[in-house]
């Protein structure tokens, strides 16, 4: 099994839970908590008397057996390749047991919990109850307390909690707990959410050296401004789509994050004049829009690059804009996750309140709700391929939150999507240069490399920068990305290695061993990234009127995801099945040299230079930047 647990034994110790007799089972401590997030501090013992919205995480069946069942469907050699699952297949095979629902349900009643309190998920993979802070205090033999932000936000949390030992390994998370905000909630006072994954300066953003005066438009400045026509001449793109009725191609925005029309038809107008006036087609979720109030580059920059370029080189392939999230609530991750898998959807649809923004807006002034439901749950059809350009540190979250969020990706490559995020811009730091501490805290002078989620995931594909470097053309290699951002790249401290990408980064591991010793990055078998990279330095893009240079991941993965949209289109258009999860086709045999290659340049953080480019696989370029005309043909050559 892929997810590591934190699970230690420990002796109840007066949790004062009180169990029927036959179910007594010693507590073990199921999650602990080793540090307080950055910016936060103890206030108060939370109020006995106050309500928490407790929600229960159980535990899905066949985990044990899901890289097994996706390389079944994934893997090139596989008699079952492209022969994707149906949602119907996907939500039986990983529905929470029998046992797993009654035994939580057991505890739950034996502690005290009348059964009309209990209320199970559509899906079966939630239960949530309302109970006191005392009453939550003793179910899980912790202290609730309350922790202040350094603006003014606050928090509820525990440092740790147990679970008797027979429902530990029925549950996979406990809600609210541990864990600290993706999405920074609102208090009753305030007027909008603080930070979720849209706002400015929060998680990925891509990075300007400012507006410029002219366009160069020669192949052999492509050193200095990245257009669509470098870019294809980089990657040999030549190809028309023609399978634009049964292809898709997803990209996915966090509001406030938004496009402006105006932008988009200033950037058509010099690249693409056929598309002037075309918009993406929205899907909205939890109230998403391409909200106009607030403007500038901090606004507009990241869903103007995404689609300027991904409008362009999949046209005439329309583009499905995800909007997620509202103005006042925002979105993380896992709210987008509800609309395009319903199987992953909480009690009515709803997310943890201490994780995920929630829905309807519960201090009001936010998205209510449409007719189908009060929040979208399987209400958007996934795209053959999805791209975004937003990450968390993988320190942000808990493991078993990650993991659990993790699972999913997994679940879309089953049903056919390939699932593409940009590593990050910041080498092997974290976002905004952070760097992990013995202790699991994030700090600037930190020494310990921090890899960023969900790039290590094992279920999508990570995509790094690369860029051309001074005074070279299109016609020379690239190397890793070293002007303005370092493409990220690393080894995860929460997901063990996946079996498809054993093989290539023991040789790098091997041959090319890194000058750092274990106690700077996780060498112990973990889920390296990244699996590929695109160049992500100097783009051309409009941007509230000017045109700006732009820098990041933020390019590399939806030009990427360009890339395999037009290879899905040639495999639709013959009849074949689309891509889907394409981490072990890539790394396959079958594949080497269907990528340029990079063997320069590096990705320094944390005091140091980072990992080296080099021949083959590395944690700065994964395997390389994509060579168009060598995947199409291989992958047509696939049944």
């Amino acid at each position: 099994m892929l997810f590591l647990r934190l699970v230690s034994l420990v002796l109840l110790s007066g949790s004062g839970v009180v169990l029927a007799e036959p179910r007594i089972s010693p507590s073990v401590i199921h999650e602990k908590r080793t540090y307080t997030p950055a910016g936060w501090s103890r206030a108060r013992r939370h109020e006995a008397s106050a309500i928490l919205p407790l929600r229960i995480g159980l535990v899905q069946s066949n985990m044990d057996k899901l890289e097994e069942l996706l390389l079944d469907v994934s893997w090139p050699e596989s008699p079952n390749y492209g022969k994707h699952w149906s949602v119907g297949k996907v939500v039986e095979t990983f529905s929470p047991s029998r046992e797993t629902v009654d035994t939580v349900r057991g505890w739950l009643g034996d502690s005290g919990i009348e059964p009309s309190r209990i209320k199970l998920s559509g899906a079966k993979t939630w239960i949530e109850i309302n109970v006191t802070v005392e009453e939550a205090e003793r179910l899980l033999g912790t202290e609730y307390h309350v922790y202040s932000h350094s603006s003014g936000k606050e928090h509820v949390a525990c440092d740790s909690y147990e679970l008797p030992e027979h429902v530990s390994k029925h549950v996979d998370i406990v809600l609210p707990s541990i864990h600290f905000d993706a999405v920074v909630k609102r208090d009753g006072g305030s007027s909008h959410t603080l930070s979720n994954i849209g706002q400015p300066g929060v998680g990925l953003v891509p990075k300007t050296t400012g507006t410029i005066s002219s366009i160069l438009t020669e192949l052999e400045t492509c050193d200095e401004q990245i257009t669509l026509a470098c870019l294809r001449a980089l990657y040999e793109v030549v190809y028309v789509p023609v399978a634009t009725s049964k292809n898709s191609f997803g990209i996915v925005e966090y509001t406030p994050q938004a496009y402006l029309q105006t932008d988009l038809d200033m950037f058509f107008g010099n690249f693409t004049p056929n598309l002037v006036g075309t918009a993406p087609t929205m899907a909205s979720i939890d109230g998403g829009y391409a909200q106009t109030e607030y403007t500038g580059f901090d606004y507009n920059g990241e869903s103007d690059l995404d689609l300027q370029y991904g409008m362009s080189l999949v046209d005439p392939l329309p583009v499905t804009l995800y909007q997620t999230g509202d103005m006042v609530e925002g979105a993380s991750f896992n709210n987008f996750l509800d609309a395009i898998d319903g199987s992953f959807c909480a009690f009515e649809g709803g997310d943890d309140p201490y994780y995920d923004a929630t829905y309807p807006d519960p201090y009001g002034g936010g998205y209510e709700g449409a007719p189908s439901g009060p929040e979208n749950c399987g209400t958007a059809t996934p795209a053959y391929v999805i791209s975004t350009s937003y990450s968390y540190n993988e320190a942000d979250l808990s493991p078993a939150y990650a993991a659990r969020q993790c699972a999913e990706y997994a679940k879309l490559g089953l049903m056919g999507t390939t699932v593409l995020y940009s590593s990050g811009d910041d080498g092997v730091a974290g976002n905004d240069d952070l760097c992990l501490n013995s202790d699991g805290s994030q700090t600037a002078n930190g020494t310990m490399f921090n890899p960023g989620f969900p790039g290590t995931c094992p279920y999508i594909t990570s995509v790094g920068a690369t860029q051309v470097n001074p005074g070279a053309s299109v016609a020379e290699p690239e190397s890793a990305c070293m002007q303005v951002i370092y493409s990220g790249g690393g080894f995860s401290n929460y997901f063990a290695m996946p079996s498809y990408q054993a093989s290539a980064v023991e040789y790098y591991l091997t041959t090319y061993p890194p000058p750092y010793s274990t106690s700077q990055y996780n060498a112990t078998g973990s889920r390296a990234f990244p699996d590929v990279s695109a160049n992500g330095a100097n783009y051309v893009v409009a941007i509230d009127g000017d045109f700006y240079l732009v820098y990041g991941t933020s390019a590399s993965s939806p030009v990427t995801g360009s890339i395999l949209t037009l290879v899905n289109d040639a495999r639709l258009a013959a009849g074949k099945s689309p891509i889907g999860f394409i981490n072990p086709t890539i790394y396959s045999s079958a594949f080497y040299g269907a990528f340029n290659d990079i063997t320069t340049g590096s990705n320094p953080g944390c005091g140091t230079i980072g990992f080296n480019a080099t021949a083959g696989w590395d944690p700065a370029t994964g395997l390389g930047t994509p060579n168009f005309p060598q995947l199409l043909a291989r992958w047509l050559a696939l049944p």
